[in-house]
């Protein structure tokens, strides 16, 4: 009896939470999945959940401490809020039948499966991909974006944005139809956020006290170098996570060399990154700037996310090599044209994950499962030409979409907090607390 009582309102409330995905995860479960499969890929989605943290601690440290709790807070509310928002409708849109633009269906996973995984291990792994691309932004955009208004933008950006070009790539549609490859989200996850950061960054302008009235930079030190370090440590950690956990499979001995394969690629980009940063840095400004070095590994790992899984481990190396470099030159043309980039997000994302991509169609192989050969190994330019038009695709999708975003937003609710707030510091004027007890001293009259 009462195991009738309790089956009939599981029920109840079921139907009245209205949400079809509900019903379809009880009804339309895959009738046979490989367990060492599934287990993989979400131990692989936990490995990327933890980069949140990551980018977190990296961002915090980076800035100054007056506004520690804002970047915690926008962090934190991007996978809050990516995760409400793909379920009910990104999913669909990057997933769901549709046209070559778009998925227009699918939407809370009603009516969607994974031939391979459980539908729900499958969303979920997604889901901790569409909270990375949301995080990037937060960090270009720091120190001086109104919270409500960043909140706004993350909604769009993982409600629609990602979830379309998503859909171009993953998705099957044009990109994926053209031969785009881009394994684990060079461009689609990373060189998105990055771009977005550009435009916000620019909408936004530098922080006050960054350029001298004669035009120079000024170094607004981060709080904690010891926190940036940790959180680059993390992301690094996580990273094995993001790109192995992308073969989604372990089972069987061609997934398990292809993870094997993929892992010491993307550990050695980073290592190279971090060292050619170093080296790069050094040779250029006599000191081997830390900061700089931690960016090295996370720009080399960003440029292996997309050809990880076709390219040798002595050309990872190279690419990391040469994202290293790259972005400490990102660094100094940014402060060239003085857009104000608090923490490199942009040079690390946006300028890496597009040679990153473009790297597939230069060092990729068809033998390790690529449509066509890259350049250096007698392909030609078709596959980098493929790469080419991917990386300009997405990056102007990505700009002028969220350009329109940031402009509504700038015109109605605002964009940039006063100069008082921003000189008072955001967690006191946006969240009314400090992350740092007794940080601020208030004299009383």
């Amino acid at each position: 009896m009462l195991r009738r009582i309790t089956k009939n309102t599981m029920k109840l409330l079921t139907l009245g939470l209205l949400l079809p995905g509900a019903v379809m995860a009880e009804e339309s479960a895959p009738p046979a999945v490989n367990d060492m499969d599934t287990m993989w890929v979400l131990l692989a989605a936990f490995l990327v959940f933890f980069m949140q943290p990551g980018f977190a601690m990296v961002e915090t440290g980076l800035t100054r401490a007056k506004n520690a709790v804002n970047i915690l807070a926008k962090n934190f509310m991007d996978f809050a809020l990516a995760s409400i928002l793909f379920f009910l409708v990104g999913y669909g849109f990057m997933f769901g039948e549709g046209n070559s633009f778009i998925g227009l269906s699918g939407f809370a996973l009603e009516g969607m499966s994974d031939g391979n995984l459980p539908l729900l291990a499958s969303w979920f792994f997604q889901a901790v991909f569409c909270g990375t691309a949301a995080t990037i932004v937060s960090g270009g955009m720091a120190e001086r974006t109104k919270f409500t208004s960043y909140i706004l933008s993350t909604a769009v950006i993982t409600t629609l944005v990602y979830p379309i070009i998503g859909h171009w790539t993953w998705g099957g549609g044009w990109l994926s139809q053209m031969g785009f490859f881009d394994f684990a989200g060079s461009t689609i996850v990373h060189s998105t956020g990055g771009w977005i950061a550009l435009v916000g960054t620019m909408f936004l302008g530098p922080r006050y006290g960054k350029y001298t009235a004669d035009g120079k930079s000024r170094v607004l030190a981060g709080h904690s170098v010891p926190l940036a370090a940790l959180g680059v440590f993390i992301l690094w950690f996580g990273w094995f996570g993001f790109n192995p956990g992308s073969q989604l499979a372990a089972s069987g001995a061609s997934n398990a060399g292809a993870i094997s394969l993929i892992t010491v690629n993307t550990n050695l980009s980073a290592a190279a990154g971090a060292l050619a940063a170093m080296c790069t840095v050094w040779m250029m400004y006599g000191k081997p700037d830390l900061t700089m070095c931690m960016n090295g590994a996370l720009a080399g790992l960003v440029a292996i996310t997309a050809p990880c899984a076709v390219v040798s481990p002595g050309a990872s190396i190279v690419i990391g090599i040469l994202a290293g470099m790259l972005v400490v030159m990102g660094v100094m043309l940014l402060d060239k044209l003085h857009i104000d980039d608090p923490v490199g997000a942009i040079p690390v994302h946006a300028f890496n994950g597009a040679f990153g991509t473009l790297a597939v169609g230069v060092w990729g192989q068809k033998a390790l499962g690529l449509a066509n050969d890259g350049l250096l190994h007698g392909g030609g330019f078709t596959q980098l030409g493929v790469q080419a038009t991917g990386v300009i695709a997405v990056g102007a999708f990505a700009m002028i979409s969220m350009a329109i975003v940031f402009a509504i937003i700038k015109s109605t609710v605002g964009l940039r907090v006063s100069l008082e707030e921003e000189l008072r510091g955001l967690d006191i004027e946006e969240h009314g607390m400090e992350a740092y007890s007794d940080f601020q001293i208030f004299t009383t009259r």
